[in-house]
């Protein structure tokens, strides 16, 4: 028996248009978008800084019915 959930994440080489079409044909519809920042180390005067670079892009998707 299959899971009714399933993440979805947008691959650095995908759009969000191709995210949902690959979920729409492995059979799930987004219910949920979630915006994760990604955060990049930077030392400066001895102390560590956390400057955001990007944001990943995670739909969570029910199985169709």
């Amino acid at each position: 028996m299959s899971s009714l959930k399933k993440k979805f994440t947008v691959e650095e080489n995908e759009t969000i248009s191709e995210c949902l079409e690959r979920m729409e044909r492995e059979g799930y519809r987004p219910v949920r978008r979630i915006e994760k920042p990604v955060f990049m180390e930077e030392k400066k005067k001895g102390t560590i800084e956390y400057k955001p670079i990007s944001q990943k892009v995670i739909f969570e998707g029910i199985k169709k019915t």
